[in-house]
């Protein structure tokens, strides 16, 4: 009976440990963290935790096959960093401009289109995973991608050939 009693307080001690890790009360995202760039002019918006959450999902179930922590699979001296998203040309370091990514991707140098080997909405039929994907969701997403540097610092995008 005792032994019985032990497991069942170790069990319920893991559990009860287990469910502010899991849950949004490991990382409360206050107003300043969910604040972003909008726009290359310099407005902000604050972007709800339901957005954020949204964008979480959809950015994990569309995009962490080949961007998992902020990395690029396909070439890791690229990086969804803060410092890789503002040089790139254009400058992908807002809302605004990363959602137009999304839809026109371009290399890194903006010289090229690459609707063929980036997904986008504009090739749904090669990229299926972004055929149901709206531009609220595409907010949620970028949303998402740039809260990143505030909320995991110098983990996300981690990884480069050159670190």
């Amino acid at each position: 009976m005792l032994k019985r009693f032990i497991w069942v307080a170790i069990a319920t001690l893991f559990f009860a440990l287990q469910l502010p890790i899991g849950s949004a009360a490991a990382y409360e995202l206050t107003e300043e963290v969910r604040t972003i760039s909008l726009n290359d002019t310099g407005d902000t918006v604050v972007l709800s935790t339901k957005q954020l959450d949204r964008g979480r999902k959809l950015f994990n179930d569309t995009c962490a096959k080949c961007h998992a922590a902020g990395r690029t699979k396909t070439n890791p001296n690229i990086t969804l960093s803060a410092e890789d998203l503002s040089g790139a040309e254009p400058p992908r370091d807002n809302l605004t401009a990363l959602v137009d990514y999304l839809v026109h991707p371009t290399t890194y140098d903006g010289e090229t289109e690459i609707t063929e080997f980036h997904p986008n909405t504009e090739r749904s039929d090669i990229w299926i995973e972004m055929r149901n994907l709206t531009q609220e969701d595409l907010k949620e997403i970028a949303g998402h991608i740039l809260i990143q540097p505030n909320v995991q610092g110098v983990k996300w995008g981690k990884g480069k050939a050159y670190n």
